[in-house]
């Protein structure tokens, strides 16, 4: 399977399926002069930036639903319960998949918090203004099971 570089790229552009095969075979029998390098070179640093955006996607649903725990109590539900359950364990095999995002996480989270008020006002009605400027939560605290921000879980809701 040897593909000349002009027809890679073309093949890059016209089916990015077909394409990641290629260069996988290409890989595998080390015919690297044939790999299209400028392109592989770009998804590579492609694939460590959707971790990172991954993270932080993960860090706003679950920093947003602790919002709506602490400010809107009277309509906790098993729904967020389980979503800020679903979150930190998801966050946490990301990490440990990914151990090298860990110095990240603090960035993460202060990039992420304007998100995760916007996605708490917008599920609550609440006005953005309800919630702090900056996140209250520490890394410790939105990632230990037992911590849900004023009341804790009722039992009801926990079974």
């Amino acid at each position: 399977m040897q593909t000349p570089p002009s027809k890679q790229t073309n093949l890059y552009e016209t089916d990015f399926y077909a394409w990641t095969q290629q260069q996988a075979h290409l890989l595998r029998h080390q015919q690297w002069y044939q790999l299209d390098l400028s392109n592989l070179i770009e998804e590579i640093e492609s694939l460590g930036r959707k971790e990172r955006q991954e993270l932080r996607n993960r860090l706003s649903v679950l920093t947003g639903h602790l919002l709506k725990w602490e400010y809107q109590p009277t309509k906790r539900s098993r729904s967020w319960l389980a979503t800020i359950r679903i979150q930190r364990r998801e966050i946490l095999k990301l990490l440990g998949e990914n151990p090298s995002l860990q110095p990240y996480l603090e960035a993460a989270l202060q990039e992420t918090y304007e998100n995760a008020k916007d996605l708490a006002s917008g599920e609550t009605n609440l006005p953005l203004s309800t919630f702090p400027q900056k996140s209250s939560y520490s890394l410790a605290e939105i990632f230990a099971e037992s911590f849900y921000p004023g009341e804790s879980a009722s039992d009801d809701l926990m079974e």
